[in-house]
């Protein structure tokens, strides 16, 4: 069995590499995505720690895909404000935004 540290790791990798993406992305599509890096890698914490934990139950893995569905419902609404504002502005860059700004 693979130990859980090698989990935590994977996660903790993919988690950085998602708050790198957001922070320093200035395109809203690639900052999209960063947030769906940061989502699977809470779902390898919640899988890995599942079963690691409770291992005869499907609890962490019900869970897992209540998560991917609403990380699917977050990029699919995320996707149609960006491509509203690119049809608008004509750009995607989020420092070019500022339709809220009074």
């Amino acid at each position: 069995m693979i130990p859980l540290s090698y989990f935590i790791a994977l996660s903790a990798t993919l988690l950085c590499i998602g708050i790198y993406g957001v922070l320093a992305r200035r395109n809203a599509i690639l900052v999209l995505l960063s947030v769906e890096i940061m989502l699977n890698s809470v779902n390898i914490n919640l899988i890995a720690f599942s079963r690691y934990i409770t291992p005869d139950t499907i609890v962490g893995q019900i869970y897992t895909i209540f998560a991917m569905a609403a990380g699917a419902a977050e990029i699919g609404i995320g996707l149609a404000v960006v491509l509203l504002i690119y049809r608008g502005r004509e750009t995607v860059n989020v420092d070019e935004v500022n339709m809220l700004k009074w």
